[in-house]
């Protein structure tokens, strides 16, 4: 009998929390950590031009976002990996072990833009605003996905009201249960 990959996925808008929380759960729990967000600065990076820069490619050319979520499943897909990006349950196999949503309101996750990237609220507001229409607007033409459509997640916690340790520590209890699920299988 062949077991079924363990895989986490875990989603949610940018400045929702999904990264930290994918990042620690990965190093606490020893799994392979994959990033979307970490593929797409490498592409940009192997090109030696800016994220600004390379978002407006990718608008352009969309086989780019095709190579980086292909990359995204290709890695995604490993046994043991938690798979932080923001189409996460689209992106992991059918039969991920769990599939988490980490959310906020627009509000909250603007202002955890402008502090993480030192930036103004407005700044931040209007940089993410256009961001996350234009891609909004891309995942519904390459792929019919409706990022708003939160169906194919098990679990979605709202960290509006929420701190960032607690939302760790719940993602964690939840992940730990679901574990001993699969050891038993």
């Amino acid at each position: 009998m062949t077991m079924t990959p363990f895989i986490i996925a875990i989603g949610g808008p940018h400045g929702s929390g999904k990264s930290s929380v994918s990042k620690r759960l990965a190093e606490t729990l020893n799994m392979n950590y994959v990033s979307a967000g970490e593929i797409f600065r490498q592409m940009a990076n192997d090109r030696r031009i800016s994220l600004e820069k390379f978002s407006q490619m990718v608008i352009e050319e969309p086989e780019i976002d095709k190579l980086i979520d292909d990359r995204t499943k290709e890695l995604g897909a490993v046994n043991n990996t938690v798979v932080d990006a923001q189409l996460a349950a689209y992106f992991t196999p059918k039969d991920a072990a769990l599939k988490i949503c980490i959310s906020a309101s627009a509000t909250h996750r603007w202002e955890r833009i402008a502090k993480r990237e030192n930036r103004s609220l407005e700044e931040s507001k209007e940089e993410t605003r256009i961001r996350e229409e234009t891609e909004r607007k891309r995942f519904l033409d390459l792929y019919n996905i409706d990022v708003s459509d939160l169906t194919k997640y098990d679990v979605v916690i709202n960290t509006d009201r929420i701190s960032e340790e607690n939302t760790y520590q719940i993602t964690e209890a939840i992940v730990k249960r679901i574990m001993l699920d699969y050891k038993d299988q």
